[in-house]
């Protein structure tokens, strides 16, 4: 067993099942191997000495049964754009106020449990293309983007350089699924000095006009349901993975299990779940979904000792 997998922050509730997938997915050689992650809080800190980090969706406070309590919106609309552009105030705050209202409207629908999916999807999109609409009225600057991310306090968590430098150190694809802002994910990705040749982001991007402003975003909108390898398997870039049926997973939330619904002809997952928050409510759904849960471990520890094992350099 690797021993980072004795940590006090890793749970697991079948030990031995990890063993298996994991000697299963060594000994088919780390060229079998693709590597699918979400991006927020689970590449990203979730806090630094006690205080939250900022994200590429953004964080308001909302009241729910009479109290009021901070949560981390999963979707692509970033009620302040995102925290980090909300901090570099590259967005005005009738914008602010009128996202803010969207998520009030629409955020309760999202976690209604008497609501089937099919019933929240359109009114899903509806509240991300409002959204859209309104990023799309203040004329962001794609200049500004990059010192918006400069100036944020966004941060990889800890051990990212052995994570990203060696996946592309042994050619092991990475890829990133987000229902954020690719631009700004690309862009603290970049200035880490990690954006390889072989991370593939999967996300909302923004298109601007030739004198460098927003008009509109790119493609099919990404959002917390669709956010998965399947929902792009007609790319060509997905061919090539077919030659690699062996998956290491890695989110934060129970949706990010979805991410590999499209890999085919899979032969191993091994699933590495991050709890950052409300852990005893939360701990046991986490340890039914993922086969590796990390509970407030804020570094790549173990997912480098795995990166590591499976590459036959440990």
């Amino acid at each position: 067993m690797i021993p980072e997998l004795s940590n006090p922050s890793v749970c697991m509730r079948d030990p031995q099942r990890v063993q298996e997938i994991l000697q299963s997915m060594q000994k088919a050689g780390s060229n079998t191997l693709q590597v699918i992650s979400d991006f927020d809080m689970t590449l990203t800190r979730f806090a630094y000495n006690g205080k939250r980090c900022p994200t590429c969706h953004s964080k308001y406070e909302l009241d729910v049964v009479g109290f009021s309590y901070i949560f981390h919106v999963y979707i692509i609309l970033c009620s302040s754009f995102a925290d980090i552009l909300d901090n570099s105030k590259l967005i005005s705050n009738d914008c602010k106020e009128q996202l803010k209202e969207l998520l009030n409207t629409y955020y309760p629908i999202e976690i209604d449990s008497t609501r089937s999916v099919e019933e929240k999807l359109p009114l899903m999109v509806e509240w991300w293309t409002k959204a859209h609409e309104l990023l799309v009225q203040e004329k962001i600057k794609k200049d500004m983007l990059e010192v918006a991310v400069r100036e944020s306090e966004a941060m990889l968590r800890e051990g990212y350089q052995l994570f990203f430098n060696h996946l592309y150190e042994h050619s092991i694809p990475l890829l990133i699924f987000s229902a954020g802002i690719g631009d700004i994910l690309e862009e603290v990705i970049r200035q880490a000095g990690v954006f390889h040749s072989n991370v593939k982001v999967f996300s909302n991007y923004m298109d601007f006009d030739e004198t460098g402003l927003l008009k509109a975003f790119k493609g099919e909108l990404i959002h917390i349901y669709n956010k998965r390898e399947g929902a792009l398997l007609n790319t060509g870039h997905f061919q090539e993975l077919r030659t690699r049926p062996n998956v290491l997973l890695m989110g934060d939330s129970l949706g990010d299990l979805n991410m590999a619904d499209g890999v085919q002809d899979m032969e191993n997952i091994l699933k590495i779940g991050y709890l950052n928050d409300k852990v005893e409510e939360r701990k046991q759904s986490y340890l039914d979904s993922y086969d590796i849960v990390l509970v407030e471990d804020e570094t790549l520890e173990v997912p480098n000792a795995v990166l590591l094992y499976l590459t036959g350099n440990k």
